[in-house]
């Protein structure tokens, strides 16, 4: 490919990137995993931001104060918010999705008879009330609870709650999962209780800026940069969901407002959706009969669209533009797609060194293109396997590719290797590898760690790496650098060009790949060695479990490295001579 490319100067070269090229939807893989680790992207956030990230609802008294000051005789729909004369009864409030707060305390500091339930599924966010100074056990119960899969009158009695608030929750909920939601509120609700609701609406600059990236998981449903979901609503869909799961829709209005940002020089289009529903006892939820469900269903799936006539979707209110609150979760910074920090500094412990490494939080993996910036499970496994048998780079020459700014694995090589030469296609991921070599000098003979770039497939980079070792290197490494096909042939062929042909004592030279399988299968990751010229030695997790730890690689596990092994279950490791 790379050799095509230097015999005719006319075609110009292949470049080739380790991150995938864009797709309508994201991978099957990475939709199960946002999934089935929901809990866990949002107790990072809470863990990241703590309670900063959100502002106080104090809006809450202008919109729905009617609700919450019901005085004895009066009915919650009443217009009249200020009604004298009789006293107050108290309000029983369940915060689905409560986070750390925002609406909980300006809620019970306005409106002294009303009582809270708050939940939400994250352990951290739960911690955060609770520490709250206004936290008081007679006027709130804060617990953790997933309203998708755990029962809510486990907590809360039947029957005994007058308002659920969903203020930016449902948005969060696969579509799939929001009917369990709203039949779980159902059970705790009172006869003609009422869900007061606001969250994000179809056409809001955030789901603009979603549809030009990879970041699509289903129709109006899309993952932001920290692993957490946001799912769009129509009016239509919105209504429709409602309906279908025995609520009436009392009043549905989508607000726009234009926001200014001085600074950056932009004019940014909000829009969100606000909703009162009223859960009618009598009603037979639509999920019940299967005719109507799916008339339902049909209209439910409403395609995003500029064109509100096309649609169907009614225009949003743009009269309220002065004096109201956006309260959209996503920072200026989240929907222009900043790119964040590489600033995480993490200590590791391999064998008996402890190594300092700055790199970009794990949370960032599921958008960020730079890839080499996060610290991956597949090195984090390698690097203990090497440090525990040194006799597998000791006294060679070693080669990582695709090593990213971490560059844990060349470091432990570097203790006993004759040579090792870290590469990376990213001019930016080098700086911050070089850096943190830098750091952890202490562990490193600097003559014996270079870092250099290396673009695979490229011939000017491959031909510049091996005039630093004209023999081949006798140990190539690469963690999880296996996820794109495109990427695959190219990696090998540059690993072919680079491995020593000479074979040290009575042991040829080795690639070897730590990796997690992805979007690409082992088949062919396998036919492509092959066709590059390298063939299959060794593998591990091994076809057969009984022979596991007699294999080459399975004697590199000791009994503290099997406890690894466990946990790490998911990754391979794949021994390849040429």
């Amino acid at each position: 490919m790379a050799s095509s490319a230097s015999e005719n100067s006319c075609e110009p070269k292949r470049k080739i990137q380790i991150y995938s090229t864009p797709t309508d939807v994201i991978s099957t893989f990475w939709k199960d995993r946002y999934e089935r680790d929901a809990k866990k992207y949002w107790d990072i956030f809470y863990k990241r931001h703590e309670n900063r990230f959100f502002k106080d609802r104090h809006y809450l008294d202008k919109e729905w104060g009617r609700y919450f000051s019901v005085h004895v005789g009066d009915q919650p729909d009443s217009s009249d918010a200020s009604t004298t004369g009789t006293i107050s009864r108290k309000v029983v409030v369940l915060e689905v999705g409560c986070g750390a707060g925002n609406t909980i305390f300006p809620l019970i500091s306005t409106f002294p008879n009303v009582f809270m339930y708050a939940c939400d599924f994250s352990p951290r966010a739960i911690n955060l009330v609770k520490a709250h100074k206004d936290y008081k056990e007679d006027r709130v119960h804060a617990f953790v609870c997933d309203a998708t899969v755990d029962d809510l009158t486990a907590e809360i009695p039947t029957a005994s709650v007058d308002i659920v608030t969903l203020i930016f929750v449902l948005s969060a909920v696969s579509p799939e999962k929001m009917s369990q939601v709203l039949q779980n509120i159902r059970h705790v609700l009172k006869p003609n209780g009422h869900v007061l609701l606001r969250d994000y609406a179809i056409g809001d600059l955030a789901q603009e800026r979603f549809t030009s990236k990879e970041q699509k998981i289903s129709d109006n449903f899309y993952v932001r940069g920290d692993g957490t979901r946001a799912f769009y609503f129509s009016e239509e869909a919105l209504t429709s969901l409602f309906r279908r799961n025995g609520f009436t829709s009392e009043k549905i209005e989508v607000h726009h407002k234009r926001v200014e940002n001085r600074s950056r020089g932009l004019v940014m289009d909000r829009r969100w959706i606000q909703g009162e529903f009223c859960f009618n006892d009598g009603i037979i939820p639509l999920h019940l009969d299967v005719q109507k469900n799916k008339e339902e269903y049909r209209r439910y799936k409403v395609p995003f669209c500029n064109d509100y006539e096309q649609t169907g979707l009614c225009k949003p209110s743009e009269e309220c533009n002065d004096g109201v609150e956006v309260d959209l979760s996503e920072s200026i910074g989240m929907i222009l797609g900043d790119v964040p920090a590489a600033n995480e500094v993490i200590d590791i412990l391999i064998g008996d060194e402890a190594f300092t490494l700055k790199c970009l939080s794990k949370e960032y993996q599921h958008t960020c293109k730079a890839t080499g910036f996060v610290l991956w499970e597949s090195a984090l496994m390698l690097a203990p396997l090497l440090a525990a048998n040194l006799d597998i780079v000791a006294e060679k020459t070693v080669l990582e590719l695709g090593c990213g700014s971490a560059g844990i694995c060349s470091m432990v090589a570097a203790k006993v290797s004759h040579l090792v030469v870290a590469t990376d296609g990213d001019p930016a991921v080098l700086d911050l590898l070089n850096e943190n070599i830098k750091s952890n000098a202490r562990h490193l003979t600097s003559s014996k760690l270079v870092s250099e770039r290396l673009e695979w497939g490229n011939s000017e980079h491959v031909n510049a790496i091996r005039s630093l070792n004209t023999c081949g290197f006798d140990v190539i490494i690469g963690t999880d650098v296996m996820y794109v096909a495109d990427a695959i042939i190219p990696f090998f062929e540059t690993a072919k060009a680079l491995i020593s042909p000479v074979e040290i004592g009575k042991q040829k030279a080795a690639l070897i790949l730590c990796h997690i399988i992805r979007q690409v299968d082992e088949g062919y990751i396998l036919a492509a060695a092959s066709q590059c010229g390298f063939h299959l030695e060794d593998k591990w997790p091994s076809d057969t479990d009984g022979n596991a730890h007699k294999s080459l690689i399975g004697s590199w596990f000791s009994n503290d490295i099997c406890k690894l092994q466990v946990s790490q279950s998911a990754l391979r490791i794949m021994y390849f001579q040429a």
